[in-house]
């Protein structure tokens, strides 16, 4: 047997020792005893669900946690740590550093991206705050895209979008970003109803079960599956929420010059994304959308136009203290 065969046949069985791991894990989650009961759900707080996986991130991922558990909208705080490889000594220190809020920390047993999607008897509210280890956002944002929400609890909320279109000349989808629309909310901050962690690892049959062993093979594309599954039980597009302040320490356009051990702890969290390889990721996740097209039998993703914003300020500019500013801002 030659290197290759043997780097081909190694893959193979890591990929299936995680989904037979990811199997079992989604059928203890799918079970009726394993469920919270809706009747009790929490409509004033939220469950956030932070996915972990790269260690270098663990003093950014630590810091999130901590802002995310000060919050008093937020019910609690779990880290789906995916990474198998990772030491149970690490993680143990990882545990003991957390903050003594409502975090708890949880060891998935499969890198599979379908676990973040699993459902879990401690999600005890309504809605649930699916997010990166890597994206930081200003607390009266968040709260404010809770409250669309609350008045949307059917659609997807999110502050990063995308679209689908299709490719004509070449007959297949492909995946984008339009200027005047969106149809997909990305999990880098994505609001949604709990149910639908349920409706996506346990429902939609033999046609869900394919398109779930697709983002395995992808390691990718599980937040293009959830608007799959969101659009097509509610009929309707996602919504776009303006943050007055967020935080994107994965955006490959970082620079990081100032010498600043804070910015020097996050440094590789620009560097190791799954997004980061542009060209390829968008002509993989645009794979995607085509197989789950295909294997669902139809497109289910809808258009959504325009955002929602916390308030609407005076844009006209005055002249104020020798300064151009908003008309109704002050200048002291």
């Amino acid at each position: 047997m030659n290197f290759k065969s043997l780097t081909i046949l190694v893959l193979l069985l890591s990929f299936s020792t995680a989904v037979y791991s990811l199997h079992n894990e989604t059928t203890a989650a799918c079970a009726a005893e394993s469920l919270p009961d809706r009747r009790n759900l929490r409509s004033d707080q939220i469950t956030v669900l932070i996915n972990g996986y790269y260690e270098s991130r663990i003093p950014l991922l630590q810091s999130l946690a901590a802002r995310y558990a000060a919050s008093p909208f937020v019910h609690t705080v779990l880290i789906l740590w995916g990474n198998p490889s990772t030491s149970t000594k690490t993680l143990t220190k990882l545990a003991q550093n957390l903050t003594t809020g409502p975090i708890t920390l949880i060891r998935q047993s499969s890198n599979s991206l379908n676990s973040r999607f699993l459902p879990r008897k401690s999600i005890q509210t309504s809605a649930v705050l699916i997010c990166d280890d890597d994206v930081e956002i200003d607390t009266p944002s968040l709260e404010f895209a809770f409250r669309i929400w609350g008045r949307n609890p059917e659609r997807l909320v999110g502050f990063f979008v995308r679209s689908h279109d299709l490719d004509l000349s070449r007959r297949e989808w492909i995946y984008t970003v339009h200027q005047d629309k969106y149809s997909i909310v990305l999990t880098k901050l994505m609001i949604l109803k709990a149910e639908y962690l349920f409706e996506y690892s346990c429902g939609g049959g033999a046609a869900m079960a394919d398109m779930r062993r697709v983002v395995d093979l992808e390691r990718n594309c599980e937040d293009i599956l959830m608007n799959f599954v969101v659009a097509d039980m509610s009929n309707a597009g996602p919504i776009m929420v303006a943050a007055q302040r967020i935080r994107d320490w994965g955006d490959p356009r970082n620079e990081y010059d100032d010498g600043n051990e804070r910015l020097r702890l996050r440094e590789g969290a620009s560097e190791i994304g799954l997004s980061n390889r542009k060209g390829e990721h968008r002509k993989r996740r645009g794979r995607c959308i085509t197989e789950f097209h295909r294997r669902l039998g139809r497109m289910p993703l809808r258009y959504s136009y325009g955002k929602s914003v916390n308030s609407i300020g005076e844009q006209a500019l005055c002249r104020k203290g020798r300064k151009l500013v908003p008309c109704d801002q002050n200048v002291l």
